[in-house]
């Protein structure tokens, strides 16, 4: 069986970027798995793998604009230290939860702190970066339809 729209995938990944450094990796733990053509995974390594076999591995770079996005210098902003009010142990890099004027919740990232402000920035912390895959496809399978409903894979015995 191959990579197909509706199938569930598991694969072995190594990311870096474009200065060589490993990002992240599944190597050492359980291959990840996700469902082909539902944007489980992001569109660029989702195109890439489609039509791919069980054992098969390719690299692939993806752009910014098919990974996590273009880098926005408007995403980053000053807030006042009083509207994280309760916030205990605030350090950079924490990743807090925000709503935009219509109450969607987004994550934005703590990137300093000074004595009377915060600045967060919205955009993903891979935005505007060129990500480098190495991918190794160890299983496919057809997705059930509660996968499919849900739109996410089930592991184990686990049912809905």
């Amino acid at each position: 069986m191959t990579v197909k729209k509706d199938a569930v995938v598991e694969m072995h990944y190594t990311l870096k970027n474009d200065a060589g450094d490993i990002i992240d990796s599944s190597q050492g733990k359980e291959p990840m798995p996700f469902i082909q053509g539902h944007g489980n995974i992001i569109p660029g390594l989702e195109s890439a793998l489609e039509g791919m076999k069980v054992g098969e591995s390719c690299d692939v770079s993806v752009n910014p604009e098919e990974g996590y996005g273009v880098h926005h210098p408007e995403a980053i902003q000053e807030i006042p230290m009083e509207a994280l009010q309760g916030i205990d142990n605030l350090e950079i890099g924490m990743q807090l939860q925000s709503q935009d004027e219509q109450g969607n919740p987004f994550a934005v990232h703590v990137k300093e702190i000074n004595e009377k402000t915060v600045t967060i920035d919205a955009n993903h912390p891979l935005a505007g970066e060129t990500l480098h895959f190495n991918v190794s496809i160890e299983n496919v399978r057809e997705a059930t339809k509660d996968e499919l409903d849900h739109g996410h894979v089930h592991s184990g015995s686990c049912s809905h």
